[in-house]
């Protein structure tokens, strides 16, 4: 009698105990999940931004065209800035887990933001092109978008950062580890392509 009652208290312990290993790796797990899916809406948000100032950029040189036409040189490396970012708009959320993939992404917004620079340093030297409303409109739009650019890269890098910790905290890493949940990269854009274009004339 006194053996069943030590194998009762003994298969008790152990079944509370693998209960109580069940619901953190559950809760660690979905807690992992969540995280990630914060991570992922927060890259929406980025290639939202830079989708709406792709967008913008077509009528933004339409309307510098017609006032300073000789400007070829700009309009070209805009144009290619602009095709080479939006080449690789149109990726999965799997390039958050790339590095490479990652940095390439980010080189290439950097370069066309370099590019919009450019042509609105060419409408500087044209008065009429700075009183043109169309323009006016076009450039406030600009600069708000990159201002919301700005914006969701500061909250994505945060999702980021709160993702990467808590996978990386022992013993959630072992979970993380044994369930794919790898570490995602953060925004890290260079100096020139952290500054929102000068519109200010």
């Amino acid at each position: 009698m006194k053996r069943r009652y030590v194998a009762l208290i003994v298969v008790a312990a152990v079944a509370a105990a693998a209960l109580s290993a069940y619901r953190y790796y559950a809760g660690s797990y979905n807690q992992m999940v969540s995280l990630g899916e914060s991570v992922d809406s927060r890259w929406a948000q980025v290639e939202n931004q830079y989708q709406r100032r792709l967008d913008l950029i077509p009528n933004l040189v339409a309307t510098v065209k017609g006032y300073a036409a000789h400007e070829t040189d700009v309009f070209t490396r805009v144009a290619e800035a602009r095709a080479k970012a939006g080449g690789v708009m149109q990726v999965s959320s799997d390039i958050l887990s790339d590095p490479d993939a990652f940095r390439r992404f980010q080189q290439a917004q950097a370069e066309l933001s370099g590019s919009l620079q450019r042509l609105l340093a060419v409408s500087e030297s044209y008065p009429e092109l700075r009183a043109n409303e169309s323009f006016l409109a076009l450039q406030d739009q600009l600069e708000g978008t990159e201002n919301r650019i700005s914006v969701e890269r500061n909250r994505f890098n945060e999702a980021v950062r709160a993702y990467n910790t808590f996978i990386r905290q022992f013993p959630r890493s072992l979970i993380a580890g044994s369930a794919g949940f790898a570490a995602r990269s953060y925004f890290q854009a260079d100096a020139e392509a952290s500054r929102a274009p000068s519109v200010a004339f």
